[in-house]
């Protein structure tokens, strides 16, 4: 059975308190509850309960050059993520993914990326990294529902295959665990730099960079 959303938040404070303390002093307050409202009536839906049980433990991170996610993903704060929403959601081709239909979401599912899904207004942005890409957590009332994806301009939306993406909770307990045990997540390790910062390394195989999965 996954922890909740605030169990794994306790284990990662717990270890970002001994081995990463300027990440853990980077961890915002809790969200405003106005600006949960306010995102809320932007995006014109509730969100899913497991965000808003995040953004009430933290409101993102107020350091940038920090993150607390595998890829190197910063989670954001509720005014962040209607901003960047906003963003996203211009760019999305609702007439191309109405032709296309269900066949779309079929797609998605068999091939693990998308174009036609970017900028969906139903997958909200909760995390970024330096380079655009962002994390975002599908609201689509479809079998996806509550899964994690990446989203960036080129690839479109990607979706992983590794069970730390089924949802957030799921995500936050598989960087709990990593963190903690110093093993790897889909490639990535959990390293504390010389500012005592968490961050993710790479994993390599002859040579290569491991994809995600």
């Amino acid at each position: 059975m996954t922890a909740s959303i605030n169990e794994s938040w306790t284990r990662v404070e717990n270890w970002l308190t001994e081995h990463a303390p300027s990440t853990y002093a980077a961890l915002a307050p809790p969200a405003d509850p106005a600006d949960i409202a306010a995102l809320e009536r932007l995006i014109g839906r509730p969100l899913l309960r497991s965000l808003v049980a995040s953004l009430r433990r933290h409101d993102g991170l107020l350091d940038r050059w920090c993150s607390l996610l595998p890829g190197s993903y910063r989670p954001m704060s509720a005014r962040e993520t209607a901003a960047e929403w906003q963003l996203l959601s211009s760019f999305y081709d609702k007439r191309t993914a109405d032709e296309q239909g269900e066949e779309a979401d079929d797609d998605f599912v068999q091939s693990g990326s998308s174009r036609v899904l970017y900028g969906h207004p139903q997958l909200i942005p909760i995390a970024r990294e330096s380079g655009g890409g962002c994390l975002v957590l599908d609201h689509r009332p479809e079998t996806d529902r509550g899964r994690v994806h990446e989203a960036e301009a080129t690839a479109g939306v990607v979706r992983g295959s590794h069970e730390a993406w089924a949802s957030l909770p799921a995500l936050m307990e598989a960087v709990a665990t990593s963190v903690e045990t110093n093993q790897p997540l889909y490639g990535y390790t959990p390293m504390v730099d010389g500012e005592r910062r968490l961050h993710w390394d790479f994993a390599r195989v002859n040579g290569r960079t491991t994809h995600r999965a």
